[in-house]
């Protein structure tokens, strides 16, 4: 027996079928920034945008550079994680271009 609660649902009455969310990923392949906006009604899925950046070879090398002990590690990592955060912002910029419309309630990214 499944005794587990069902999730509320916190969309607002009047906006359930336009609600939509944005879900972004970079991975261990270290080919970039993927990101889709899809709506969910139910148990059904719809996607209405994806995106993909690449990665700039810089960006690469840096990203498997801080898998090892370096110099200025900290700021290092400060500036890929800025330069990451850019590249996330421009496949939302896309989204959200594709679907302007969509009112987005949410981005998940699980970071790099």
């Amino acid at each position: 027996m499944n005794t587990a609660a069902a999730a509320p649902d916190l969309t607002p009455a009047g906006d359930r079928q336009a609600a939509c969310w944005i879900g972004l990923m970079s991975g261990t392949s270290l080919d970039g920034v993927d990101g889709v906006l899809a709506a969910f009604d139910g148990d059904q899925i719809s996607v209405h945008a994806h995106a993909h950046r690449a990665f700039e070879p810089a960006l690469r090398q840096e990203l498997l550079a801080l898998n090892t002990p370096g110099p200025d590690e900290l700021h290092r990592a400060a500036l890929a994680a800025n330069a990451l955060a850019r590249l996330y912002a421009e496949v939302v910029a896309t989204l959200r271009r594709a679907c302007p419309d969509a009112a987005v309630r949410a981005i998940g990214a699980h970071g790099q």
